[in-house]
């Protein structure tokens, strides 16, 4: 039974990270039609179609606006806002799998915030795995051999903005109702971009980029069920690794789709981020299972001390 949860879980966060790979090319498909800010405003709005598939029947839609901790949902708003509109551009401006790359630097703001800010304790193995995708991230930037632009700063920028979306995801606690989770990545975009877009938006005409634009908000918002659904029947850790498939969609994009082919440093870069990451799930995973054993062979040896006691 729990090898079938694991693959269920591995599965959808399969499915999820494809569901967000794809919602990243569509919105690289929209440079040059529409405004950044506007396309990242349509995720929120295409977002409300899954509503009703994550809300129970319990549960009331004001639940969106339900929180303990009023201050997290609004982080959690404005970093989703953030992140949207600054992801946006950079897969506008950059090749999808540079793009990626550099938002792959999320695990190591969210280290860096957990130590300065929340003073966690962080192994070194963590350190070394953080370490690594940093090596990677400036293989693949290369400074001072190339040109630094506002798609570089902009992918930094989604990737510091997603780290502290995690932030404020752990600050909150389990006891969040799921449509407050899911509220706050809705409505960030909706009132951020909105406002920023409000001066300058255009009407989008034709049909590839009305299914450009509802690809983008759509799967992005699907991708959010999907991971929802797959780390409530596996554990977080576990649906790590998939991650890294988005970087094989993304280097299948840039080459098939829009013809963007990547120099030998940059594909380099890209192999050592990924690296890192495999490198902290697999510590990840082995400490888990060290941890499993251990409670096993405790209740194993609990066991038969209870039954070798006279009755």
């Amino acid at each position: 039974m729990k090898q079938n949860i694991f693959s269920s879980g591995i599965l959808l966060a399969l499915l999820g990270y494809a569901a967000f790979a794809i919602s990243d090319a569509c919105s690289k498909g929209l440079a040059g039609h529409l405004d950044p800010f506007e396309v990242a405003f349509s995720g929120g709005v295409f977002g409300f179609l899954l509503l009703p598939f994550i809300r129970r029947p319990d549960e009331p839609y004001s639940d969106i606006f339900a929180t303990n901790r009023p201050g997290m949902w609004v982080l959690r708003a404005a970093s989703t806002f953030v992140s949207t509109a600054a992801s946006v551009m950079a897969f506008m401006l950059l090749p999808m799998p540079e793009a990626l790359s550099l938002m792959f630097l999320m695990p190591f703001f969210v280290t860096i915030i957990s130590v300065t800010i929340l003073k966690e304790k962080v192994s070194f193995w963590t350190w070394l795995s953080v370490g690594i995708g940093f090596l990677g991230v400036l293989i693949v930037l290369r400074p001072g051999a190339r040109a630094f632009h506002l798609g570089h700063v902009c992918a930094i920028v989604a990737a510091l903005a997603n780290a502290s979306s995690v932030v404020a995801y752990r600050l909150a606690g389990d006891k969040s109702a799921r449509l407050s989770l899911f509220g706050s990545s809705l409505f960030g975009p909706l009132i951020g971009d909105g406002l920023l877009m409000i001066t300058h938006a255009s009407w989008p005409h034709g049909m590839r980029v009305w299914a450009l634009l509802f690809g983008y908000g759509f799967l992005a918002a699907l991708g959010q069920l999907f991971m929802m659904m797959a780390t409530a029947v596996a554990p977080a850790n576990r649906v790590a690794l998939p991650q890294y498939s988005q970087m094989v969609w993304a280097v299948a994009f840039s080459y098939l789709l829009f013809h963007q082919p990547l120099d030998n440093w940059t594909f380099m870069g890209i192999i050592v981020v990924t690296l890192s990451g495999m490198l902290n799930w697999i510590r990840q995973k082995l400490r888990f299972e060290r941890m499993a054993l251990e409670e096993r062979w405790e209740h194993r040896h609990s066991h038969q001390a209870d039954t070798a006691k006279p009755g």
